[in-house]
């Protein structure tokens, strides 16, 4: 991954404030960096493109699926397509190297990459995500949702705070040449603490960039599809995510959610043992499918995504054996 690095002061708490709000963080995918520069920066992310079951490869004469007819001799009539895809592309990302731990939306990590390599699989081998409405939940630098635009007809992005959000659209502005086709992004705020749907401002002088229009929540609540990485951190967070979730979920159309995590373990005094409470408290939400007592449960269901079947199309990254990418259904109570 290469970064281009701005000279910039040492990081340091700035005075007064929480200590909580003041301790820095640094994502293990950025390790190496220099942990005294607090961005921002920016990364470049080699993305390998695989082929769509039926296409051909440019510079090769591998055929794949129906891609091919038999002439009346018993020869292959081939044709391509008038625009092939690249095999590869390159995504740029701003970011920051280190973050306060409210901040932590303008780092990069592990589990939004793998979510990407997921969704990359999901929209160049499969028409599932094609012409959809999405949304990515906690989008911090965007990087998912804007993979979604190759395929999906409109995605929003969303998260919390001005400084994530202009770091968010930043993103988007820096890579709209990327996008197979126009597809409609939104960067927008969405704050789990608050009612859904989102609250629409007309024409206050308090209206802001990200705030929505009546138009934009509309085709909000006809999305299918939520994405989310690395949102799981905080008990706090996590009740506030499922409640937003639930609320989500539980309006038509049906809606499915994928979730990246990474299990993070630390040693406790409580436990007096290495343990991974905030996973633990992630997988309280959940009936697993498959298993007995999910069969007549309401409330989360999930199914944990077997990550060996995917390749990873993102480069430049470990993927580890330590994030999880959960599909999540929502299943109404009977009444």
């Amino acid at each position: 991954m290469e970064r281009e690095q701005r000279a910039t002061p040492p990081c340091r708490a700035e005075g007064g404030g929480d200590l909580e709000e003041e301790e820095l963080v640094m994502s293990e995918v950025h390790l190496g960096c220099p942990p005294y520069h607090s961005g921002p920066h920016i990364s470049r992310f080699t993305v390998s493109l695989p082929l769509r079951d039926g296409e051909i490869g440019e510079g090769t004469n591998l055929v794949r699926g129906s891609a091919y007819e038999i002439d009346e001799d018993g020869d292959l009539i081939l044709t391509r397509r008038r625009n092939l895809p690249k095999d590869s592309f390159v995504i740029i990302i701003q970011h920051n190297i280190t973050s306060s731990i409210p901040r932590v939306g303008l780092q990069v990590w592990r589990a939004e990459l793998v979510l990407a390599d997921f969704v990359l699989h999901m929209t160049y081998k499969s028409s599932d995500f094609d012409g959809i409405v999405a949304v990515e939940l906690g989008a911090g630098t965007g990087l998912v949702g804007m993979f979604l635009a190759h395929g999906a007809n409109t995605v929003f992005i969303t998260d919390k705070g001005d400084e994530v959000l202009e770091n968010c659209a930043k993103n988007v502005n820096l890579n709209a040449e990327n996008f197979g086709h126009k597809a409609s992004i939104y960067v927008r705020e969405l704050d789990w603490n608050h009612p859904w749907p989102p609250k629409v401002v007309v024409d206050s002088p308090s209206q802001r960039r990200y705030d929505w229009s009546i138009s934009e929540v509309e085709k909000l609540q006809r999305a299918s599809l939520l994405l989310a990485a690395d949102v799981i951190y905080s008990d706090d967070l996590t009740d506030a995510f499922f409640s937003v979730v639930e609320a989500i979920m539980s309006g038509s159309p049906e809606k499915v959610l994928y979730l990246a995590l990474e299990k993070r373990y630390n040693f406790t005094i409580n436990d007096l043992d290495v343990v991974a409470n905030g996973y633990s408290h992630f997988r309280s939400y959940l009936k697993v499918e498959g298993e007995d007592d999910a069969l007549e449960a309401h409330g989360f269901v999930g199914r944990l995504i077997n990550m060996e079947e995917i390749p990873q199309y993102v480069q430049e990254y470990e993927r580890g054996t330590e994030v999880e990418v959960w599909q999540i259904r929502y299943v109404q109570p009977k009444p």
